[in-house]
């Protein structure tokens, strides 16, 4: 394909990395959430509306959150933010909850994976509008066959979501007592443990066409290549916005904004 041909994406995936990059320091919500639904609409904009467009949405987004779990899991340790106690005992189900979700993930439609994303998308987007720090559930996390449950589900969603670790790891721990610092440097770890083996099964899933070019199984390795780099830079620039301003009502506003994508998404799945 000639590289005339790849400009409207080339500058897609500008304003995505630049947007999802910025958003993500600035109200540190998971990049990945804001990723999949703007690969989503971009590519079927740019006409790569194939049958696993979904799926390449989500795959591509695990194997970013890779590099960027690995950046925020450093910085947040040389903070003492990260408890490797707590990623110590519940890593193990996670990430076999990731695998299990790209295996269900790999084996539906891509209108499935938009109810789904749509689904869970939305019930991010309440807690983000209507959510308090003073909520909790209990005192401390789960232990034994319960632990092993909820982080096996944990993973999973979270994979059918392409998301990392910060928009259902951050709210899960703090409604367990978890100081919100340590929740999101510690989520940077469930992060990993999510994007390490789901974005290894992705490698090997093959995509039906029409599809974006350089795909290795379903992970875009083009679109790979230009978001790392761009939440790099923008990353520390909304964070640093972000500890200037009220992040509060900033997150209600994004909650609202994600309410409407998802529920689009759901809409568009059914209607199709």
């Amino acid at each position: 394909m000639e590289l005339i041909a790849l400009l409207p994406v080339f500058v897609s995936l500008i304003f995505i990395g630049a947007f999802a990059g910025f958003l993500a320091g600035l109200l540190g919500v998971g990049g990945g959430i804001v990723l999949v639904p703007c690969f989503f609409y971009s590519f079927q904009a740019l006409g790569y509306n194939g049958p696993q467009l979904m799926q390449v949405c989500v795959a591509t987004s695990l194997a970013t959150i890779i590099v960027t779990s690995i950046r925020s899991l450093q910085s947040h340790n040389r903070k003492g933010f990260v408890d490797w106690k707590i990623l110590q005992k519940w890593v193990p189900s996670i990430a076999i909850g990731a695998v299990c979700g790209a295996y269900l993930a790999a084996s539906i439609g891509s209108i499935v994976l938009q109810l789904i994303f749509g689904g869970l998308g939305t019930l991010i987007g309440v807690y983000l509008v209507f959510g308090k720090q003073s909520w909790f559930l209990a005192e401390n996390l789960p232990k034994g066959i319960t632990r092993w449950v909820l982080g096996s589900a944990l993973g999973g969603l979270s994979v059918l979501l392409g998301i990392g670790g910060g928009s259902l790891g951050v709210p899960f721990m703090s409604l367990h007592q978890i100081a919100i610092h340590r929740a999101v440097g510690t989520a940077a770890g469930f992060g990993l443990a999510i994007a390490i083996p789901s974005t290894a099964f992705w490698l090997l899933v093959p995509v039906g066409s029409p599809a974006l070019p350089f795909n290795l199984g379903a992970v875009n390795f083009l679109v790979f290549l230009f978001i790392v780099p761009l939440t790099f830079i923008f990353v520390p620039l909304g964070a640093n916005l972000g500890h200037r301003l009220d992040a509060k009502p900033l997150k209600r506003v994004f909650g609202l904004f994600l309410l409407l994508v998802a529920i689009n998404m759901m809409l568009q799945a059914l209607w199709s």
